[in-house]
Formats: structure tokens, sequence, C-alpha cells
């Protein structure tokens, strides 16, 4: 389903309807039982983009060593970041939780989202103090 051509890999796949190939609870889980399912697109030393979704519930999350980029394509319901912004998911928002990101995600309605999460470089590789 995927091509590679010049460089540039196509997918060819809806990905409102894309097989999801792996499922796992989400745990630990503050309500209700997530479930949540994926299906990695790309994945190379940088980061990786896919294909992602998750049932109702609510959980924390962290970005702690990259940055992700979500497009919401279907679902309902709410991230709150740390500092207390609220942040609706439905189809079509776009949200960045760039490293060091700490929120709560509260899925009311079964989300998918494309995202695409890039490695953020620490200080030490980098060479940085």
């Amino acid at each position: 389903m995927t091509e590679e051509a010049q460089g540039v890999i196509v997918y060819r796949g809806a990905p409102e309807t894309v097989e999801l190939t792996q499922s796992r609870p989400r745990v630990p889980a503050l309500a209700g039982s997530p479930v949540e399912s994926f299906r990695v697109l790309h994945a190379d030393a940088g980061g990786r983009s896919g294909v992602w979704e998750c049932t109702p519930g609510r959980f924390d999350s962290a970005r702690e060593h990259d940055t992700e980029l979500m497009h919401f394509l279907s679902g309902k319901g709410t991230i709150t970041s740390a500092d207390g912004t609220v942040h609706e998911i439905k189809p079509g928002a776009v949200l960045i939780a760039p490293l060091g990101w700490r929120g709560t995600w509260d899925i009311q309605e079964t989300v998918r989202k494309i995202y695409t999460i890039w490695n953020v470089p620490t200080p030490t590789e980098t060479g940085e103090n």
C-alpha cells in the first residue's frame, strides 16, 4: 500500500478506513477502559508517522522526548494541557504537543487521527550543555 518514488513515500489508502494493525489497552486509565489501536506508516531514526485511534476514556499523556503533530479525522473529546488550556478534539482539528507538553485526554467518542512524531535531540546529543 506504500510506494517510494524519488525519495517520497506515497501511501495509497484512506486514513479514515485503513486497517489498524496493533491494539492495546491505554494504561493507566483515569476513567473508562480506553483501547488504542494504530498503524505506523513510516518510521526512521528521526521519528514516525501513522494513524492512531482510541476508544472512550480518560488518561494522562506527556511528550518527554519528542514533539507530535496531530490531525483529527473523527471522534469527540478534549485534551486539557497541564496549564489548564482545553483543546477540543473534533474532525479537522490540528494540534501540536511540543517537547515537554503534559496533559489529560478525555475521549467521549472514539477518536482517529493522523500523527507525525519527531524526535527532539537532547543537549547531550547536540553537544550543548
